[in-house]
């Protein structure tokens, strides 16, 4: 999630928790833009703090950020943007297998949340138009 926009940037989902899928959403990320600083927040679990995570962002100059044990306060952005996810896909979709799935998260982050989900933090605009407006995040 960039701070900036409030955009989902990057995402992945996998069978496993394993580092390969927690590598997805920061590399879907710099696919799409080059920040001059990036910022990868992330909880504890193994998979964001083993060597080759750790490698991987320092290779693409990311910071990595972890959460304090037990503060759900440092996340709360995104941890909010879960919230929303699952009260208005997980919970009222019957996924049919992860294909059907995968294509119902697309849907819903690309096609709602970027581009008509308005958000007070950006003055009730929409993700894709402020930054348009304002310029991507530095």
């Amino acid at each position: 999630l960039d701070a900036f926009s409030r955009r989902i940037v990057g995402w992945s989902m996998a069978s496993h928790l394993r580092t390969d899928q927690a590598l997805g959403a920061p590399d879907m990320a710099l696919a799409q833009r080059r920040p001059r600083r990036l910022v990868h927040h992330s909880g504890r679990g193994s998979q964001y703090t083993c060597m080759p995570f750790s490698t991987r962002c320092r290779e693409a100059g990311v910071l990595p950020s972890t959460g304090k044990a037990g503060d759900c306060f440092d996340n709360a952005m995104t941890e909010g943007f879960f919230a929303s996810l699952e009260w208005e896909l997980i919970d009222r979709t019957p996924f049919r297998d992860r294909g059907h799935s995968r294509r119902e998260l697309f849907r819903c982050i690309e096609g709602s949340y970027n581009r008509h989900r308005r958000h007070s933090g950006i003055g009730h605009g929409l993700p894709v138009n402020f930054e348009k407006t304002c310029g991507e995040a530095a």
